[in-house]
């Protein structure tokens, strides 16, 4: 029965579960070197003595159950330089849906879902649900992302890193996940740009922004048949 199981999904339940940050931190846990993990993934393979050995404290049916349940890979950080982490904090979880845009989310007081505790997290404001596919594969659907909110938007974009954002064109509201950087037309417009090579940029007026936040960092959640 074990062997029909998606190992990659066990080596990420170890990283989550021992809070690994990337596969070379995973590859150094288990002492084994990052070619032989990466053959591991591309294989679907693992070597159960290692694993058994190095993840003594992890319960056997929690590593390998075959029961349907979700748990969350190591969370991907987008740091500044000047970023400085903390050791504990309530990262508040929003309906943003239920707000209806980054503007009420903003200002109102909208639905808490849940709070996110994850040490060593830069400082982030809130957390929402990711939707769409235009920052696949770096970002999915059902993603959650931490944001920190950029309250002063003609002078705090920071070119190249990703923003959620809400602006107003032709009297209608969009919601997005992009990559901001500089418009060939002009310091009145910027470029909106995906991850996803089959979304095509943007320009848009810097005046049709009407809430911006920055994204520091994602989670994403897994399932395991």
């Amino acid at each position: 029965m074990i062997a029909n199981i998606d190992k990659s999904l066990i080596l990420n339940k170890i990283k989550y579960f021992y809070n690994l940050a990337s596969d070379k931190d995973l590859a150094e846990f288990l002492d084994i070197s990052p070619p032989v993990l990466a053959n591991w993934r591309k294989r679907n393979t693992i070597d159960y003595d290692i694993i058994f050995t190095k993840c003594e404290s992890m319960d056997f049916n929690d590593l390998v159950g075959h029961e349907s349940e979700k748990f969350a890979e190591p969370k991907a950080e987008y740091l500044l330089r000047s970023d400085r982490r903390l050791d504990t904090q309530r990262v508040p979880l929003y309906d943003a849906k239920a707000a209806a845009g980054l503007t009420k989310l903003f200002a109102g007081k909208p639905n808490v879902i849940d709070y996110i505790t994850i040490p060593n997290l830069p400082k982030c404001d809130g957390a929402m649900y990711m939707t769409g596919d235009s920052m696949y594969p770096l970002l999915k659907s059902g993603d959650i992302i931490a944001y920190k909110q950029v309250k002063d938007i003609a002078n705090g974009i920071i070119w190249g890193e990703m923003y959620v954002l809400s602006f107003l064109i032709d009297d209608e509201d969009f919601t997005l996940v992009k990559y901001i950087q500089k418009s060939d037309l002009g310091s009145d417009y910027i470029r909106l740009v995906s991850q996803n090579s089959h979304h095509s940029s943007k320009d848009i007026p810097l005046e049709s922004i009407t809430a911006m936040a920055l994204i520091k960092a994602s989670i994403r959640f897994n399932s395991m048949n």
